[in-house]
């Protein structure tokens, strides 16, 4: 049955989520990175085409070991429609093959998710699944304009880390005069932030380098990136690969609460399917959740609990927004799944302190991980005016609070303008390689089906069991080295997927049932 609550959903689980559209793999290890640091300037420059690189070292509070690569700023007019104006500053890394013998005609250009999230930061988390294209590739990383240390619009002041003592009301005053302030302070034209901007801005780099054709691998939102460019650049696009997948019909956040409402409703199935866990937590979980939301909306609890990141002792007003928070991040990722039904429990017998810590710690990783501004100047230029207010969210977790705070924002935000075609499928004969999650909240397999409608030459496949972001899972390394070896989708022998099954339900915090 839906979830209903008869109050409104608390703001601040809007912003905080609102800061992780699409961001993908934040439980996985996504990218808080200390990388891209040159040297002392006194190693030799390497040169790829007409670009001078210099030594650097990619790193990871989330990613063991630290990786060797190349860095160098790259300079692009900020405006593409004025090449002799004012100019911005993109940050760029690149990983030569580790094959020395390999021919590179082709790089690899990697698109992260948000929008807001870096490439060059993200990478050492992925590093790992392109174990295979590395040796015969390059791979090129652009901290996309607004990210990084790319001009990043950070605004971080815009996703308040309230503690429940105010009314949404002044929540949502606060967060307006925060993006304002944001926007009064900016030293760049956020209205040229956009997807559209950052497409041109990567075939100015692949220009520079000098690369004919190019690969493009996108994550979550990157996905929309490497739709956009192989629909305004195909005769530079050899093969595409979409992790995570957004349509370009999609307008940004509208389905959000929809689509974790069904993917709650899967991995509760699961649960209700495995003895021990029907056994523990009852036969109604989304009950639960919803009557845990509805009292805690009613009336806040003061919990004592114990910081994640610092271990020290806190005490605050655990809300609703900390449930639908945790319930939305814990979902992107199967491991952290598997401890809802336990957590939600805890929280229904009045023991708040772990959901309250473990929320606490996802929302600070938001709020470093991600240039709000730049998710801003996405958004508000490419979907913002498409909002449609759907009856169907009203009973979700998450309800409008996220559509409704950004509609908000946006009339207070620098707006640029999309394309006039920006929101059309795209349609090519391009090789397209396609991954989804069974149990992705945000970018459900249904949209992939969509997009490869289009895509003659184009293979979808669904990763059983999984969540937001599978190219690190199981074999989908090996599938993506020899697709981008050979450009060819349909030829993969994916029955290695197969193996793939659903992560057990943690019954107590000791672990899974044996």
């Amino acid at each position: 049955m839906p979830i209903v609550c008869k109050h409104p959903r608390p703001l601040r689980a809007a912003f905080a989520l609102i800061a992780a559209l699409a961001a993908a793999g934040v439980l996985a290890g996504c990218d808080r990175a200390a990388g891209g640091e040159a040297g002392d300037g006194s190693a030799p420059k390497r040169r790829y085409g007409a670009i001078a690189f210099e030594p650097c070292t990619l790193a990871s509070p989330f990613a063991s070991g630290t990786i060797a690569a190349q860095c160098a700023r790259f300079k692009v007019p900020e405006n593409h429609a004025e090449p002799k104006g004012k100019t911005i500053e993109l940050n760029l890394a690149w990983l030569p093959p580790s094959d020395n013998a390999a021919v590179d005609d082709d790089p690899v250009f990697f698109l992260a998710g948000g929008p807001g999230q870096a490439a060059v930061a993200s990478w050492p988390a992925v590093d790992a699944a392109f174990r295979d294209v590395r040796k015969r590739r390059s791979i090129v990383l652009i901290d996309q304009r607004g990210t990084g240390k790319s001009s990043p619009l950070t605004c971080a002041d815009a996703v308040p880390d309230d503690a429940g003592e105010r009314d949404e009301a002044a929540i949502m005053a606060d967060s307006l005069a925060a993006v304002r302030r944001c926007a009064q302070n900016l030293k760049v034209d956020a209205r040229r932030f956009t997807t559209t901007d950052a497409v041109a801005d990567l075939d100015a780099v692949r220009a520079a380098i000098g690369a004919a054709k190019i690969d493009l691998v996108g994550v979550s939102y990157g996905t929309r990136v490497a739709q956009q460019y192989a629909g305004r650049y195909p005769q530079h696009t050899r093969a595409v690969v979409l992790d995570g997948v957004v349509p370009n019909e999609l307008v940004l956040g509208t389905e959000h609460a929809r689509n974790l409402d069904a993917a709650l409703a899967q991995q509760f199935k699961l649960c209700q399917q495995t003895p021990a866990c029907r056994s523990r937590f009852g036969a109604a979980p989304r009950e639960q959740l919803r009557q845990l939301m509805a009292r805690l909306q009613a009336d806040p609890v003061e919990v004592d609990y114990r910081d994640p990141s610092t271990g020290e002792p806190g005490r605050e007003r655990v809300t609703a927004g900390h449930v639908a928070m945790l319930t939305r991040m814990f979902s992107y990722q199967p491991e952290a799944a598997s401890l809802l039904p336990l957590v939600l429990s805890e929280a229904d017998q009045g023991r708040y302190a772990p959901l309250l810590a473990l929320s606490k710690m996802i929302g600070g990783q938001l709020s470093e991980e991600i240039n709000y501004g730049m998710q801003l100047s996405v958004t508000c230029a490419e979907d913002a005016d498409l909002f449609v207010a759907d009856p169907a969210d009203k009973d979700t977790v998450l309800g409008a609070a996220m559509t409704d705070a950004l509609t908000a924002q946006c009339k207070v935000w620098p707006t640029g303008a999309r394309p006039k075609h920006f929101h059309e499928p795209l349609r090519s004969d391009v090789p397209v390689l396609l991954l989804s999650g069974e149990l992705d909240p945000v970018t459900p397999p249904r949209y992939g089906d969509q997009v490869l409608k289009h895509l003659p030459n184009g293979r979808h496949l669904i990763l059983r069991g999984q969540g937001h972001s599978t190219l690190r899972i199981g074999c989908a390394p090996k599938l993506l080295g020899q697709f981008l070896e050979s450009a060819d989708a349909k030829k993969l022998d994916a029955r290695c997927l197969d193996a793939l099954g659903y992560v057990p339900p943690f019954v107590s915090f000791n672990g899974w049932e044996p």
